[in-house]
């Protein structure tokens, strides 16, 4: 069993004892923490709490909700939801915060509290470890009975969430509905299943092929959009007569799209082809994480604008994108932020915008994607025993290659060429993460090695 406490929230394994994986126990007491901490800073509070479509999802969201209500807290249910929805509703109904619940990408086992300030976006690091202190300390008191919180759901936001994609400027409904778009959707059997093809039906998309769009939680495949967990809609795009197929994860944050050859467009790609579109209709910066591809930077300075890196984490890319004033950016794992909608990543906006460009365009996705900077990134670990000292590894990396332009915001990016190769470590366990990007796959896992061979070396040298 596993339980992983961290300034975005707490993640486990459902069932266990408690304090090892995430039991109805740790849900409440974490909640508390968090519900307390909001109270402390409102003084009268309303909270929005919404699920993806887990087998543990009306377990813990009743959980949730109670314990928001012991505190003498409004709580407002959407019930089964998408991340991006609960952001869009947390202003929308002036509450205090948000609660998803959500694993995100992680197997069928794995429940979370994903927890939002009043403006509908990831709380601060600052704040998460408030949060994580008080949960530690119990430090929190609930309501006398008559002050008990009341308890609302809203079973419409969804709706609402369509309506406002098909209400942004630079989605053309008519764009789309011209091109007789015939569409695969892997919605992993979550929430997306529900949303996705309403989405694309009111976008006008001309056939919606469901697969996987029954929301009970069975996830029939690793649930991370990734091409070796795609295999599925990746056959019948191949043997179907179809324009494209898109996939999203079960709290619908993440986009990834597939040719209509069966090959991945590549899910580095969506932000990049995304970002070409509305830097073409509105001239700004961009940002993303360390970790994601050089195509964006070559995309938005082609567009005349300004790229900037940003550390890796959700929470890191929105503060960069508000202090560059970006008017898109996001992450390499197909997660799009378009601040004229909010400030979080949100698949059914990437899918909107994302279908007009591709409608615009005139020609297949495939060649869509042929026009943009062909890069491949090379995805490495190693694994270190407990003693040794990552945070020294990392200073003897950057002092060995301190010719070169280096990033150190968040671990060590090295930038050469027309490469880059970035080194972090993780927080959980004694790895370092070494992503390499190159023009050719053989070529970044070259560099891979080569980094991964001077870690060693200076491991070695350690332990003389």
């Amino acid at each position: 069993m596993s339980l992983i406490k961290s300034i975005s929230g707490i993640r486990g394994t459902i069932g266990g004892k408690a304090g090892e994986g995430l039991t109805p126990i740790d849900v409440v007491k974490f909640t508390a923490a968090y519900g307390a901490w909001v109270l402390e800073k409102t003084g009268n509070s309303k909270i929005v709490i919404g699920r993806d479509a887990r087998l543990s999802g009306e377990m813990v969201s009743k959980l949730v909700s109670a314990t928001l209500q012991g505190l003498g807290i409004h709580v407002i249910d959407l019930g089964l939801s998408t991340t991006p929805t609960v952001e869009l509703a947390v202003p929308a109904e002036k509450a205090d915060g948000g609660i998803i619940l959500t694993a995100s990408h992680n197997p069928i086992q794995w429940n979370a509290l994903k927890l939002l300030n009043a403006k509908g976006e990831f709380i601060s690091d600052a704040e998460g470890k408030d949060i994580l202190e008080k949960a530690e300390t119990e430090d929190f008191s609930f309501a006398e009975v008559k002050k008990l919180g009341a308890y609302t759901a809203i079973d419409d936001y969804l709706d609402r969430h369509i309506q406002h994609v098909l209400d942004l400027e630079l989605v053309d409904v008519e764009a789309i509905k011209a091109r007789g778009f015939k569409v695969v959707v892997d919605a992993v059997n979550s929430t997306g299943g529900i949303v996705v093809p309403k989405l694309l039906k009111a976008l006008g998309v001309e056939v919606v092929e469901e697969m996987y769009c029954t929301p009970d939680g069975h996830f029939p495949h690793n649930p991370e959009p990734l091409p070796e967990n795609l295999r599925d809609i990746s056959q019948k795009l191949e043997k179907g007569n179809f324009d494209l197929g898109i996939v999203v994860d079960p709290d619908v944050d993440r986009l990834a799209l597939i040719n209509e050859d069966g090959s991945p467009f590549g899910e580095e790609y969506t932000l990049v082809a995304v970002a070409d579109y509305v830097l073409s209709h509105t001239k700004g910066n961009t940002v993303s994480n360390l970790s994601s591809t050089r195509a964006l930077r070559d995309v938005t300075e082609k567009r005349g604008g300004t790229y900037t890196a940003a550390a890796v984490g959700e929470v890191n890319v929105v503060s960069q994108m508000k202090a560059v004033d970006a008017v898109i950016g996001g992450e390499g794992n197909g997660g799009i932020i378009y601040p004229t909608s909010h400030y979080g990543r949100d698949a059914l906006v990437g899918i909107g915008l994302f279908l007009t460009h591709l409608a615009k365009f005139g020609k297949s996705i495939s060649r869509l994607r042929a026009t943009y900077p062909n890069y491949y990134i090379s995805k490495n670990k190693i694994e270190l025993t407990p003693e040794i000292n990552v945070d020294k590894i990392l200073s003897e990396i950057r002092e060995k290659y301190k010719k070169q332009p280096i990033n150190d915001i968040d671990g060590v990016k090295i930038e050469f060429e027309k490469e880059w190769v970035h080194l972090r470590k993780s927080n959980t366990e004694p790895i370092i993460r070494i992503y390499a990007e190159s023009d050719s796959e053989s070529k970044a896992e070259h560099l891979a090695k080569k980094i991964m061979q001077d870690i060693k070396e200076v491991v070695s040298a350690s332990l003389i």
